[in-house]
């Protein structure tokens, strides 16, 4: 039987990689596109305050605290490795952490601080949007799909561990 304590932390793991790959997901799919069709100055403004905006405790705490739960899991999968679920953890947990949390400190947080120095009417904007949206897209449908998948892990591990019971 799966401790109580290890199976609130991995569904609420599941939820927290779900609402993450959620936000994520409307970024690619709408809210780059629609960005994008904004002339370039506007585009900048708009995503230079969301980058501002999104810094606050009910997304911080979702995604840090998501990326914490994940490390608790993997150190506790990696202890009880033979237990069912066990490797499923620590695959969704390490695909979080790196797929998820790594990915937007190594990529999209660059990306937003350099779109950040840019002036929206300089002359250099329009050519410094152009680059920004796809490739911080890119990178963002990374950050969904790994997410994504951390929620379906976990939901396995949920399964074989009940499964096992």
């Amino acid at each position: 039987m799966i401790p109580r304590a290890l199976l609130l932390l991995t569904v609420g793991s599941t939820l927290g990689c779900g609402l993450i790959a959620g936000a994520f997901f409307a970024f690619s799919s709408f809210v780059m596109p629609a960005l994008a069709k904004l002339p370039p100055a506007q585009g900048i403004a708009a995503m230079q305050s969301i980058n501002v905006v999104v810094l606050n405790r009910s997304f911080l705490g979702v995604f840090v605290g998501t990326a914490g739960a994940c490390l608790i899991l993997a150190v506790v999968s990696l202890f009880s490795w033979s237990e069912a679920g066990s490797r499923l953890r620590a695959a969704g947990s390490a695909l979080y952490i790196t797929g998820t949390f790594l990915v937007t400190m190594a990529r999209n947080v660059p990306l937003n601080d350099a779109l950040a120095r840019v002036s929206p009417e300089a002359a250099e904007a329009a050519e410094t949007w152009s680059r920004y949206v796809p490739a911080w897209t890119a990178w963002n449908t990374v950050r969904t799909l790994a997410a994504l998948a951390s929620a379906a892990l976990f939901t396995l591990a949920l399964v074989q561990s009940a499964r096992a019971d």
